[in-house]
């Protein structure tokens, strides 16, 4: 099983390369990004010790069909797909923080909601709810970009906007495009017999100043998503739902004692649990997308992006 752990490419024209949780991005000249997708697996902002087949194909191809579903209502930074797990877009500078958006009391808003909780970022949660029932209108919840292993922590629109993290007028942009995303993500799931429960999306500013959407969008790493269904009887049996999300990952990890905290050891992954991962990620990419999944050649993996990348820089 051949797969992307990480990577340490030289393109042509390449300025500087920044390592994330789960993705690797080349500045090539100060102009375009080379974003690869590892088949690292990250949960509770933890990397796992093993790498899941054909996961970084999966979020891109997925990513990459969603942000072609958006771009008549948000502009994206995204420009070419050279490659499987490659995506190719303009240089932006990010936003420091990573726009969360709920449609339903689930995961994390759950566990603070089940803590005693009842406002999360300032947004204040009605009382008498349970898990995996639908707010009155969704909510958006930021959190602030963790840098290299840290931790992303819960914010508030006021502490944004006090801390001077992004200006009002961008701030209220990317709550418009945010709110506009998750409506037309809502939309694309219905079609496929889904419920996006809540996602996030990450902006950035082009040099010319424009706000676009970059990173991924609508995966099942950055987004939770419910069959419809079912879901209203479910619901009123307080039964769990039955999702598509990287959440059944996070909860195989919470059984076996892990959440991320300091002195909690990581369970092992073997071979079979690494397949069945895969396998549930292949599940997911055909039911969010409607088409089978293709496997991509893997037998000389990073052979394959340098030489596509290449010759699609060199142009």
């Amino acid at each position: 099983m051949n797969t992307i752990n990480e990577t340490s490419f030289n393109f042509p024209g390449q300025k500087s390369v920044y390592k994330g949780k789960v993705r690797e991005v080349y500045n090539i000249n100060d102009e375009v990004l080379v974003m690869i997708a590892s088949d690292r697996l990250s949960a509770f902002d933890v990397i796992m010790p093993r790498q899941i087949p054909y996961k970084g194909q999966i979020l891109n191809q997925i990513a990459t069909k969603m942000m072609n579903e958006t771009s008549d209502i948000v502009p994206n930074w995204l420009v070419a797909n050279p490659d499987e797990n490659v995506a190719v877009g303009y240089l932006c500078e990010p936003f420091k923080v990573e726009m969360v958006i709920r449609g339903y009391l689930s995961g994390h808003a759950a566990r603070e909601y089940n803590a005693g909780k009842r406002v999360l970022c300032g947004v204040t949660m009605a009382e008498g709810m349970k898990e995996n029932d639908k707010f009155p209108e969704p909510i958006i919840t930021p959190s602030t970009k963790a840098d290299n292993g840290e931790h992303d922590e819960d914010i508030s629109r006021e502490q944004i906007l006090a801390k001077g993290i992004v200006s009002e007028e961008d701030y209220l942009v990317l709550e418009d495009y945010t709110r506009k995303l998750f409506a037309r993500g809502t939309e694309i799931a219905a079609k496929r017999g889904l419920i996006l429960v809540d996602t996030k999306y990450e902006f950035g500013k082009t040099k010319d100043g424009k706000i676009v959407l970059i990173d991924e969008i609508h995966t099942p790493d950055s987004s939770r998503y419910f069959y419809a269904d079912g879901y209203a009887e479910r619901q009123a049996k307080d039964e769990k739902q039955k999702q598509l999300s990287k959440e059944f990952v996070r909860q195989w990890l919470i059984e076996n004692g892990f959440q991320g905290k300091e002195g909690q050891q990581i369970p092992e992954m073997n071979d079979e649990k690494i397949i069945e991962i895969s396998n549930r990620y292949i599940e997911l990419f055909e039911q969010i997308t409607g088409e089978q999944f293709v496997k991509a050649d893997t037998a000389n993996i990073l052979s394959r992006i340098e030489r596509n990348v290449t010759n699609y820089l060199t142009k």
